[in-house]
């Protein structure tokens, strides 16, 4: 791309490939909103989590999504390094509002793993929420 940097026109790539990604395989709810983890009920999920059947994430399952309530479209990802399962992931943010990925930045609070929000370009958040790079 012609007048961009190496990192800008990837990182173009990345989200186009992404949302590729949500538009061709099936989204499967499997923990809807205010559910309990089935292995650790004190994580209750606050917004819809399923996943992208026909697709493999870190964990060797489908890629983890967040379904918000806003337009269906992609608005960040939230990397995940899970200690005890020794194991990364991504979890697509689709669909969610500000409100609702504050809830999920809390829903990772104080749980053993780490996670880092990276917001697409162009999403804004309320100051005091996470965002492009802040690890919990």
């Amino acid at each position: 791309m012609p007048g961009t940097s190496w990192a800008a026109a990837r990182g173009v790539e990345f989200w186009r490939k992404l949302d590729a990604f949500t538009q061709e395989a099936e989204l499967r709810i499997d923990r809807p909103k205010a559910t309990s983890h089935p292995r650790f009920p004190q994580y209750v999920y606050p917004v819809d989590y399923g996943y992208l059947d026909g697709t493999q994430g870190g964990d060797g399952e489908g890629i983890d999504v967040w379904r918000g309530t806003g337009d269906p479209h992609v608005v960040g990802v939230v990397a995940t390094l899970d200690p005890f399962k020794r194991n990364a992931e991504i979890k697509i943010l689709f669909g969610c509002l500000p409100e609702e990925i504050k809830s999920i930045e809390d829903f990772y609070e104080g749980q053993p793993q780490s996670a880092l929000l990276v917001l697409r370009p162009g999403m804004t958040l309320p100051p005091g929420t996470g965002g492009n790079g802040q690890a919990r």
